[in-house]
């Protein structure tokens, strides 16, 4: 285990010379060794949890399935296990995951670009009120929306906050997503169409593979959470489990917040999974 996959880590945190599979077998061998073993620093573990994210990411792009990632991880998680925490092999392999993530550890903020968007990470402190973490902004017919992760420190609540061009007041709001407990994948319905050219309204499975989370509390965004040149809008905080779910998807479909106004009216908005798992996780470095 040693040489080969410490040096085969040495890429990191970058996606460049290993196969996309390979990477992600590498980082999952790690990532098990520190769980079992306590090997790296919290801002340390978490970069190569990220990272970890990101290659599985990189995987699902290139035509590997869910399935097989998950045999993946389990050789890894055996291949961890079958090694000593104080042997000479974990030693070197993680002094050179240390050499690898420090520097990328101590970043404040990352970009994850998508096929159609991008999400925007900030793990930045600050004693003033909440503030988008992990962020994807978007417009859409009728008005535009920030979806994403908001909070003081890490990766807190999953809010979308919307404006109308109308000036209307939605009374409610709505997360829908593939079910991943009844689906073996995503849909992307290309049609003859690149999967990288393919539009977001394409990318979310038939009505009876989806699963929705109502938000679980609406009020007037605060200037903290609206963009600079956005003077009012609506914040939805949805239920925690639906930010795991949606950490769970393939990268290259898409999810669907949905406003709901007097009259039966409905106003959709469309966001890239892409690398939300890698962002959500980048943030995660106060909490071990």
């Amino acid at each position: 285990m040693g040489t080969a996959l410490a040096v085969a880590l040495c890429v990191a945190p970058g996606l460049a010379s290993a196969s996309s599979v390979d990477l992600f077998y590498e980082r999952a061998v790690m990532t098990a060794a520190d769980a079992r073993c306590g090997l790296f620093s919290g801002p340390v573990g978490s970069a190569l949890a990220a990272a970890q994210a990101q290659a599985r990411g990189a995987a699902l792009r290139g035509g590997a399935d869910r399935a097989t990632l998950n045999a993946v991880e389990r050789r890894a998680a055996q291949k961890a296990g079958a090694v000593a925490c104080d042997s000479t092999d974990i030693d070197a392999a993680a002094g050179r995951v240390r050499t690898a993530f420090e520097g990328y550890a101590k970043l404040i903020k990352m970009d994850y670009p998508g096929d159609v968007s991008e999400w925007r990470a900030d793990r930045s402190s600050s004693s003033a009120g909440a503030r988008w973490r992990l962020i994807q902004d978007t417009t859409f017919d009728g008005g535009r929306m920030v979806f994403g992760l908001a909070g003081r420190a890490g990766a807190n609540r999953l809010m979308a906050v919307a404006t109308f061009s109308d000036g209307g007041q939605p009374y409610a709001a709505r997360l829908v997503l593939r079910d991943d407990a009844v689906t073996l994948g995503p849909y992307l319905d290309a049609r003859g169409d690149s999967l990288e050219h393919l539009p977001l309204t394409r990318r979310l499975p038939p009505a009876g593979a989806r699963t929705t989370y109502s938000a679980e509390a609406r009020s007037r965004a605060g200037l903290d959470l609206l963009p600079k040149d956005v003077k009012s809008g609506w914040a939805f905080r949805f239920p925690a489990e639906a930010a795991r779910t949606l950490s769970r998807l393939d990268p290259r479909e898409a999810v669907m917040v949905e406003f709901l106004f007097a009259g039966d009216a409905t106003q959709r908005a469309y966001v890239e999974v892409g690398d939300f798992a890698a962002g959500r996780a980048f943030l995660q470095t106060a909490s071990r």
